[in-house]
């Protein structure tokens, strides 16, 4: 059971219905990672807050920044600093503080703090081996910090590094999502070129996320092809909505009240009309 649940969270199966969790706190963890890359994220959050009250530091760690990375995808990053603030006093191995300082970096991020969001990247980089996630997910918040400051030229190659890497590591929805980032670096940087291979890997993007239920990356694919296919933007933001809503309803109360409060998340009766 631990193997597929492992292969959910960070394999090739991350559609895959997650029903009976055994009791040991590392496939606890996996499965509230499963559960959220699909969007169930008040199911995900039941798990991790077990998890962060029980006596383990480690899991404690990485169940805080878990459910920290839940509330930024909705927008919560305040409340995400204040959990990765949390683990940050509990992580100890480096893979585990990689996930926590990148945390804080998206958390900086999001809260208009660019040169601490930089400071924490490079603490990151510091740590040296992190396995694959930890370089995939330090691409990640390198070219979203960049995309924040307006340095997509930047952006890209960090984009790019993150996209190659998932492709190596077998992780789909971790190859979905770095497809998702260089779109947008792609796009950001502006030439024709760029916008048009931009939009085709966020095509494929989207209709592999929607179609192994990831979506809380339909949503945003969605929205980056209503900016790059212009001529189709009210069906691509119909189905960000639609995607949106689906979320929203699954989500906890915490996780429901900080995507309403949220600059970063839209309102999705006024996607779908």
């Amino acid at each position: 059971m631990s193997e597929l649940l492992y292969r959910a969270a960070f394999g090739d199966r991350p559609d895959l219905l997650i029903t009976d969790i055994p009791p040991d706190p590392r496939s606890r963890w996996l499965a509230a990672v499963a559960l959220g890359g699909q969007g169930r994220y008040a199911a995900a959050a039941t798990l991790l807050d077990e998890l962060c009250a029980g006596p383990d530091p480690t899991m404690g760690a990485l169940a805080a920044s878990t459910r920290a990375s839940h509330l930024r995808q909705l927008g919560g990053h305040a409340a995400a600093r204040v959990l990765d603030g949390a683990a940050l006093r509990l992580a100890a191995r480096p893979d585990v503080l990689s996930d926590v300082l990148l945390g804080l970096a998206a958390d900086a991020l999001g809260l208009g703090r660019l040169p601490e969001a930089r400071r924490l990247i490079a603490a990151a980089r510091r740590l040296g081996d992190v396995g694959w996630r930890g370089e995939i997910r330090l691409c990640w918040v390198s070219a979203e910090v960049d995309l924040g400051a307006g340095r997509a030229d930047v952006a890209v190659p960090h984009a790019e590094r993150a996209a190659e890497r998932a492709g190596a590591a077998g992780s789909v929805r971790h190859r979905v999502k770095s497809a998702m980032v260089l779109g947008a670096a792609l796009a950001a940087r502006g030439e024709s070129a760029d916008r048009q291979r931009a939009r085709r890997l966020v095509e494929h993007a989207w209709r592999d996320a929607s179609e192994l239920g990831l979506l809380p990356l339909v949503w945003p694919c969605a929205m980056l092809l209503a900016d790059l296919e212009p001529a189709f933007a009210p069906a691509h933001r119909r189905r960000a909505g639609d995607a949106l809503r689906w979320v929203l309803r699954r989500a906890d109360p915490i996780g429901r009240r900080v995507a309403g409060n949220s600059p970063w998340v839209p309102d999705p009766a006024r996607l779908t009309g």
